[in-house]
């Protein structure tokens, strides 16, 4: 009874969505308050790098500027997610790729909103540089995408 509480509750949405934006802005703040901006900390040489830049734009650096677009843009991505919350609730893995897609869009919103750009600090060279709410919006994409995939 009570796994059932919990998963029609929507807790493993909220705790992946909260969990993705805590973490994305403490690692951010740290990046912020310890490098300057353009400072690269290589990890594995020339393979992976914890690199300091900002981005006015979305992912891959396009719509450059476009701030207030992109501020639109997350809030409609977060609109549509929370207007499909009842769904959501029905299967704990809709709450999981929901609540990191939820909690990429709300991390970067909030770069947005304080900074007028997003950091980003993940660097691996072959790659444009993205951050950890980047990272959990793709990944919740792509699982989001097959589940769908596989249920038809």
């Amino acid at each position: 009874m009570r796994k059932k509480i919990l998963k029609k509750s929507g807790f493993t949405f909220f705790l992946v969505s909260i969990c993705v934006v805590l973490s994305d802005q403490i690692v951010k703040f740290f990046i912020r308050n310890s490098m300057n901006l353009g400072d690269s900390i290589p990890v594995i040489n020339n393979i992976f790098h914890i690199t300091y830049v900002t981005n006015s734009g979305a992912g891959f650096g396009i719509m450059q500027g476009k701030t207030s677009l992109l501020l639109w843009f997350s809030i409609i991505v977060i609109g549509i997610i929370l207007l499909y919350y009842d769904k959501i609730q029905e299967k704990k893995s809709l709450q999981i790729f929901s609540g990191l897609i939820l909690g990429g869009t709300v991390s970067n919103l909030i770069d947005r909103l304080l900074f007028g750009f997003v950091i980003d600090f993940l660097d691996f060279r072959i790659w444009p540089v993205f951050n950890i709410g980047d990272s959990c919006i793709c990944i919740g994409i792509a699982c989001l995408i097959i589940y769908f995939i596989r249920e038809k």
